[in-house]
Formats: structure tokens, sequence, C-alpha cells
């Protein structure tokens, strides 16, 4: 039997040395498995598990790899952004661990990923049926603006109270005029647990709402896992009178692809001119290369 047939047979890869399929055990695997499966049941609601250490700095979202990796099969086709870029350092690097340790192909199209890993983006394709978007979450807690004790937050979601979060944004907005929240919106889950949908911009918070794709979001210092199941209802909390809205770039175009309607990037140009470009690298590409309109 050659090397490689071997450690197929062990259930390993082979790479730059030799890992089990996904780097994580399967012991492992099973364990974030089991949680994963708790928190699509219960949506919005927070789930424990055993996180892991990683072979990543701290804050490269330890959780969201070690739920993609937990997830991840043979036959999965894998897309890693990093705020909306493919070629980012974060998305770079665990797209490496990724490939060097289960072998499965990557993309750039989220059209052809069964598995996107995402840090503090959505893609501006919708998610269609069957696919998997994992958030890297860097404080899984909703209510920790108000509450820093973990058990005390832990009883506010017990007893759905969450008259401290609108409180807090009712100050904001006695305060600056607006709801000013700009990442991380918070939201309700199927009408029962307030939710943080990890860093992403406003301009992302709607795509939640009755998605076809699951969502996955993993918390490795913080231990949690929570999920967004397909076709649930998820809206962001606000007031009558002060009701969420998204950004807005008005008469602005990607200078790369002509995109209009997409969350964009101000850039510098080599002349000083300020210019926008999609922040969703992948859509801009396809666009130019004729894959979306």
């Amino acid at each position: 039997m050659s090397s490689v047939a071997t450690l197929v047979a062990q259930n390993v890869t082979p790479g730059r040395g030799a890992y089990n399929f996904g780097f994580l055990d399967e012991t492992t695997k099973r364990e974030v498995r089991r949680a994963l499966l708790k928190a699509v049941a219960l949506p919005g609601h927070q789930i424990p598990f055993g996180s892991r250490e990683m072979p990543v700095a701290r804050g490269w979202g330890t959780g969201g790899i070690q739920v993609t990796l937990s997830i991840l099969g043979p036959d999965d086709t894998v897309k890693v952004i990093d705020q909306g870029a493919d070629e980012g350092v974060n998305a770079w690097n665990i797209r490496r661990l990724v490939t060097d340790t289960s072998g499965v192909p990557t993309t750039t199209d989220s059209r052809e990923a069964t598995v996107i890993q995402t840090r503090h983006r959505i893609p501006e394709t919708p998610l269609r049926d069957g696919q998997v978007l994992v958030f890297q979450v860097p404080m899984p807690e909703p209510l920790r603006m108000v509450e820093p004790s973990e058990r005390k937050t832990r009883a506010m979601h017990a007893q759905a109270d969450y008259s401290r979060a609108w409180v807090y944004l009712y100050e904001d907005v006695v305060r600056r005029g607006e709801i000013s929240h700009a990442t991380g919106y918070p939201v309700m889950v199927a009408g029962r647990y307030l939710l943080s949908p990890s860093p992403i911009p406003r301009w992302d918070v709607p795509k939640l709402n009755m998605a076809d794709g699951l969502y996955l979001f993993g918390a490795g210092r913080e231990k949690r896992v929570y999920a967004i199941p397909p076709h649930t209802e998820v809206v962001p909390i606000d007031f009558e009178d002060y009701p969420f809205y998204v950004e807005s770039f008005p008469d602005r175009k990607c200078q790369k692809c002509g995109a209009e309607a997409v969350y964009m990037n101000e850039v510098v140009l080599d002349d000083g001119r300020h210019a926008f470009t999609c922040s969703d690298s992948g859509y801009c590409d396809s666009r130019l290369t004729g894959g979306v309109e």
C-alpha cells in the first residue's frame, strides 16, 4: 500500500506533516457537532462546547475554524473570506490550514462553495439551500454591553428579559439622535432569543432573515456556538420612530466592476483620489468575468 493510501486508510491526510482529516480528532468533531445540533434545534440559543487550542494566533477566530473543520467532508468545497476579501491574511492562512489538513478544494466564488467561513461579512450573492456559512465570533453575548456577569446574562436569556438592551438603544438615541450601533447589531431570532450576529455591518443583517442557507456561529474564546437555521425569522430590534436602517452608498459605483447597491470599501488611488470598491472581492471578480450581473 502506498504511503498516501496508508494515510487515507488511517483517516489522515498528507500535507506538511500528517494530520487527521480536518486537523481535529474525531472525538472533538463529534462534540462540536452535537453542540451544533442543539444550536440548530434552539435557534439563537448559545450552546457551550469544549473549545480546543488551534495552531493560529489568538483572535484569529478559533471558534469558527473548529466549526468549519468539524462539519467538513471530503466532498465539500470551501471558501474563506476576511472582511469580504478572499486575499486577506486571515483568510489566506485559514484556507491553507483547511487544505493542508483535509485536501478539500477551495474557491473564491461563493456559488461554488458548500461551506463558507467568514470574518465579519456575508457574501453579496444570497446563500442557496444546502450551503453553510460559518462565522468567526469574537463576542457571542449580545447582553455583554449591559451586563458583565455571565450568570446574570444566562438568567436574562432564560427569562427572555431583554429590557436593558432596549434601554441601551434608547440611551443611544438620546445621546446621538439615532441608533448608532454600526456592527454586530442585536437581532431577535424566531421571536425568542436575542443574538449577536458577529461584527457584520448593518448592511448584512437583513440577509439573516428567512435565508435559504444555514448560519453557524463559533466563539472559541467564549466556548459557545449558536445557529440560525434556514427559513428562520430574524428581526433587528429598533423603535417605531427610530427604525433599523442599513448603510447607504448613494451614487457610488465599484471602481473595478461598476456594481451598485452593494456594500463598499473606500480606497485611496495612486493619484490621491478616493474611490469605492466591492467589499466582497469574490462577487466583484465574478462580475468582471461575467459570472454574475
